[in-house]
């Protein structure tokens, strides 16, 4: 308890209240996806290729969402953008469940993909907020951490629970339950009533958008390939992959500060580091023990590129536009796990699954030249750094 009291000190039972309420929202998506290929292909006579395309188009339709999710959350308030996906998640798991077949399913993914992108861009906005935005790392870490622990937990619950059907209605129980706790939560933040044009994509945000992307190549080439191509060298996979998903939320409750006490592209550079190493190895098909700890090393280090860039544009950014660029940022992850997906699987159907991880560490190289045109030269040094009237506002 004193540990605990020791990392989250200062933050409100607010902001624990939104974190609760992200987990709740999470915990509902992971609870059904696992069971959602099955219920497709044997419960409503879909096809593999209609799997592939129910699975993929929630990606999309959350790319496209992100672009609306920001300014709604910007226009109308953190609190109405959040209240809007955990709704529309529970729409989803209502979708699943009615007699409507396989359109029901799409209806349920295109519901599920708005959902996560107003879910997560109102609650980041305003957990930063929350928190203060000098601690908007640390902030953005706990968020996560909320959102990890409801992803990790909800296959488990939807085991448990042992039909797709009853995973639905666990969805539409975990919205409303966070929907009934968010209601109760006052918001501070006031829109700001006067129009402005604003660009879709600010030029500022470019060189972070991309940052970010390149850093989420690996995660498709994690989850599509890291089992298949370790069970050829002693079988570990599922235990690395164990260790990176637990590396990862520990990493992001216990450390997600870091880049607000030292400078933030020490520890996306720091990030990065780890991340290629792990990935070198991990290509390289190692034993059991090396690969269960070079994965670990690949969470420990994509726990910190995220909330290096974000925190850093977030304290650039006026607060009427915070929303939007947390929407944009989430964009671009979005696009660049989206292309990876097809590129890895090419690749790895060429050249064989370590070229696959060889192509995400290369992307990190690639998110390491980007990151030049991220932080300013004077975050080099934890005593400088961008002021706030240095804002992307003079990018829009």
């Amino acid at each position: 308890m004193k540990l605990m009291g020791l990392f989250a000190h200062g933050f409100s039972a607010r902001f624990w209240a939104l974190v609760g309420a992200t987990f709740l929202g999470f915990l509902g998506i992971g609870t059904v996806l696992p069971g959602l290929a099955p219920h497709i292909r044997h419960d409503l006579g879909g096809s593999d290729q209609t799997v592939g395309f129910v699975i993929g188009i929630f990606s999309f339709v959350a790319l496209g969402s992100r672009f609306c999710s920001g300014p709604l959350a910007d226009r109308k308030g953190r609190k109405v953008a959040f209240l809007s996906g955990l709704a529309s998640c529970g729409l989803a798991g209502v979708s699943y469940l009615l007699p409507l077949g396989i359109a029901g399913a799409y209806l349920g993914r295109i519901l599920q993909g708005f959902g996560e992108a107003c879910l997560y861009t109102g609650a980041a906005a305003w957990v930063v907020e929350l928190g203060g935005v000098d601690r908007s790392a640390q902030s953005l870490g706990y968020l996560s951490s909320g959102i990890w622990g409801g992803i990790s937990a909800g296959p488990v619950v939807g085991h448990w629970l042992g039909s797709f059907e009853r995973a639905a209605i666990m969805q539409v129980a975990a919205a409303a339950i966070a929907f009934a706790l968010l209601t109760r939560i006052p918001e501070e933040y006031r829109p700001d009533s006067t129009a402005r044009r604003r660009a879709w994509i600010p030029a500022g945000l470019i060189p972070p958008g991309l940052a970010i992307g390149l850093v989420n190549v690996q995660y498709p080439v994690i989850t599509g390939f890291l089992i298949l191509h370790l069970a050829r060298h002693g079988g570990s996979g599922p235990a690395a992959f164990s260790a990176y998903a637990g590396v990862v939320l520990l990493s992001r409750f216990f450390l997600g500060g870091l880049p607000d006490r030292v400078a933030p592209a020490v520890t996306y550079y720091g990030g990065l580091v780890a991340m290629a190493a792990g990935l070198t190895i991990i290509g390289m098909g190692p034993s059991p023990a090396m690969a269960i700890l070079s994965t670990g090393l690949l969470g420990f280090g994509f726990s910190f590129p995220w909330s290096s860039v974000a925190s850093s544009v977030i304290k650039q950014t006026p607060e009427r536009d915070r929303g939007s660029a947390v929407g944009v940022l989430s964009a671009f992850c979005d696009l660049f796990v989206g292309l990876s997906s097809f590129a890895a699987g090419s690749v790895a159907n060429r050249f064989g699954y370590p070229a696959a991880f060889f192509m995400a560490a290369a992307a990190i190289g690639a998110a390491a030249v980007a990151g030049r045109y991220v932080f300013p030269a004077a975050e080099s040094d934890p005593g400088g750094g961008m002021g706030e009237t240095e804002c992307l506002e003079t990018t829009a």
